[in-house]
């Protein structure tokens, strides 16, 4: 149960940089500061009950490497950012990264 609730944090994770990039493009400049500050209490506080049982090191770098990946593909999917072949090889190992610390942890 906590590593869905891992993953939810680091998919929330990924909206505080979304909420920042709005903000800078949109009339709506509070509101999207203000979904970002949410993002990131709701991250938070989500990293912190899923490391009850899921080591420290293990769950910050799953949480970090989600809400990296995801800001990514958003950047490249939504924003029309750069998405060069070493730039996607390079998230591919964050991936790789996040699911070899899941299938080998302790939990």
């Amino acid at each position: 149960m906590n590593w869905i609730v891992l993953i939810l944090a680091g998919v929330f994770e990924i909206g505080w940089p979304l909420g920042i990039k709005l903000s800078e493009s949109s009339e709506y400049k509070i509101p999207w500061i203000g979904f970002s500050i949410l993002s990131m209490t709701i991250s938070v506080f989500l990293l912190w009950h899923a490391q009850k049982t899921i080591p420290m090191g293990t769950a910050y770098a799953v949480w970090t490497g989600i809400g990296a990946t995801g800001a990514f593909l958003l950047g490249i999917i939504v924003f029309g950012e750069s998405s060069t072949l070493w730039r996607v090889l390079s998230a591919s190992l964050i991936v790789i990264g996040v699911m070899g610390l899941k299938l080998t942890g302790e939990h």
